[in-house]
C-alpha cells in the first residue's frame, strides 16, 4: 500500500480550504497513493464566530471528500470537521474515510479531548464545546487494517494498543493540529514511540504554519515504519509526502521482536 499524508494550513476561509485539499489529494493521486490522509480540522481552522455550523455524516463536507475519493479512485481519510453533536451546545471531531467509489467506509469521533486549566496562565477546555467519542475504530482498507485516531489522542498510549490488539491494526492514522510548542519536542517522539510499542506503521498528517487567532501548528507530517524509522517527512510547507508499506516487513519484525505475543498485562 502507497499512503500520502497531505500537510495543510487550513484558516478561516472554508472553500479555500477544501480547494487546497482536493489540490493536494490530486497531488496523492498523481504520485500513486492508494490512500490519501488529510490533517485534523481540514475544512476551517480559525476564529470560533466564523466557525461552518456543524454537518451530520453525510453532508456537505463528506459529499466533498467522497467524489474527491471517487474522482481519483482513492482511499480518502478525509482529516476531521466539526459533525453534528449530541445536543446544541457540543459537536463532535468526526474522521471519515471513503473507499475508491466514493462510499463511506468509516467514522471516528475522538475520544480523548484536551481540557488544561493552569491558573494565571492557560485556561483551554475542549470538552466545552465537543463532545467525546466512546468508541475505537478500525477499518479494513483492501486487507490493511488501520486504527484510527485524532491529534491530542497520541498521548494515551491505552488507545493504541487497543487499536493494535483487539482490532489487529497494521497501520494506525494520525491526523493532528499539534500546537508549535508542544509538537517541537513530543510530536516525532509520540508518533515513534506508538509505532514502536505497536508494531504498526503510523501515518500522521498535521497542520502547518500560523492560523488565527494566535495559532501556530508544529507540522511535519509524516510516516513511521513499525521499527520507529522515519520513512518519510514533510518540510515546513504545504504538500504532500509519500511511502509505501511493506507488510512483509511488519510480520519479520513481530517475529524477531514478538513484544505484543509476550505482552502480560
Amino acid at each position: 500500500m502507497r499512503v500520502a499524508v497531505c500537510q495543510v494550513n487550513a484558516r478561516d476561509d472554508r472553500k479555500a480550504n477544501l480547494a487546497a485539499a482536493g489540490e493536494l489529494l490530486g497531488r496523492a493521486a498523481a504520485a500513486g497513493a492508494d490512500l490519501a490522509i488529510l490533517p485534523e480540522y481540514i475544512d476551517y481552522l480559525g476564529p470560533s464566530r466564523g466557525l461552518p455550523a456543524p454537518e451530520p455524516v453525510d453532508g456537505e463536507f463528506a459529499e466533498f471528500f467522497a467524489d474527491a475519493a471517487r474522482q481519483h479512485g482513492m482511499w480518502v481519510h478525509a482529516g476531521s470537521f466539526h459533525e453534528t453533536g449530541p445536543d446544541p451546545d457540543h459537536t463532535y471531531n468526526t474522521s471519515l474515510v471513503f473507499d475508491r467509489v466514493g462510499a463511506l467506509a468509516a467514522t471516528y469521533r475522538k475520544i480523548h479531548l484536551y481540557d488544561v486549566e493552569i491558573p494565571g496562565r492557560v485556561s483551554y477546555l475542549e470538552s466545552r464545546n465537543v463532545a467525546a467519542g466512546t468508541a475505537p475504530v478500525v477499518v479494513d482498507v483492501e486487507g490493511v487494517r488501520v486504527g484510527l485516531s485524532i491529534c491530542y489522542d497520541l498521548r494515551f498510549p491505552e488507545l493504541y494498543r487497543q487499536l493494535a490488539v483487539a482490532g489487529e491494526a497494521q497501520l494506525l492514522v494520525v491526523p493532528a493540529a499539534f500546537m508549535l510548542h508542544t509538537g517541537r519536542d513530543h510530536w516525532e517522539v509520540l508518533l515513534r514511540a506508538r509505532a514502536i510499542e505497536n508494531q504498526c506503521y503510523v501515518a500522521a498528517a498535521a497542520q502547518i504554519g500560523d492560523h488565527d487567532p494566535g495559532r501556530t501548528c508544529f507540522g511535519r507530517s509524516m510516516v513511521i515504519d513499525p521499527w520507529g524509522t522515519v520513512l518519510a517527512q514533510a518540510p515546513d510547507t504545504v504538500g504532500i509526502v509519500v511511502a509505501d508499506l511493506d507488510l512483509d516487513r511488519l510480520r519479520e519484525i513481530r517475529t524477531e521482536l514478538p513484544s505484543l505475543a509476550n505482552r502480560r498485562l
